[in-house]
């Protein structure tokens, strides 16, 4: 997925957060807090992928590299609580992020290459299971003083 149609910069514009309502709205789907999840993930898995500095031209990331950085994003962000927030907004397996990412495709604010399929967000992982993954490390040094 490319995020190339119109730049995301900072906070969701106004008139994007619209488009995705009104989409929302004729469509059901997902809620709205999980596209602005689903953007932060896009930018950490083109970071990862890229490097954190904007290039030139189009910065791809496949599916699956989408949806591991999601899935990293989610632990980071809510922990334990990870799997329940995303059931929350309705996305229960991978396919979800891929059908969320097509549908950006189709309003213009992401663009794709010819390779680009949904059945690349098909099976990536079990959420419930990956989500599960979560454990507190604690600094054992720092406990003992």
């Amino acid at each position: 997925m490319t995020a190339a149609m119109r730049p995301w910069t900072g906070a969701m514009d106004t008139n994007i957060v619209r488009l995705i309502e009104d989409a929302i709205r004729s469509r059901g789907g997902h809620a709205r807090a999980a596209y602005c999840f689903l953007r932060c993930g896009l930018e950490r898995a083109t970071a990862a992928v890229h490097g954190p500095e904007p290039g030139e031209g189009p910065r791809h990331v496949s599916g699956q590299q989408l949806c591991w950085a999601l899935r990293d994003l989610a632990l980071e962000t809510w922990g334990p609580l990870a799997a329940l927030v995303l059931r929350r907004w309705n996305i229960r397996t991978t396919r979800d992020f891929g059908e969320m990412v097509f549908l950006l495709i189709e309003l213009g604010l992401l663009g794709k290459q010819e390779s680009d399929r949904i059945e690349d967000f098909d099976h990536v992982f079990d959420l419930d299971d990956a989500l599960s993954r979560y454990e507190i490390v604690l600094d054992v040094a720092t406990a003992d003083e």
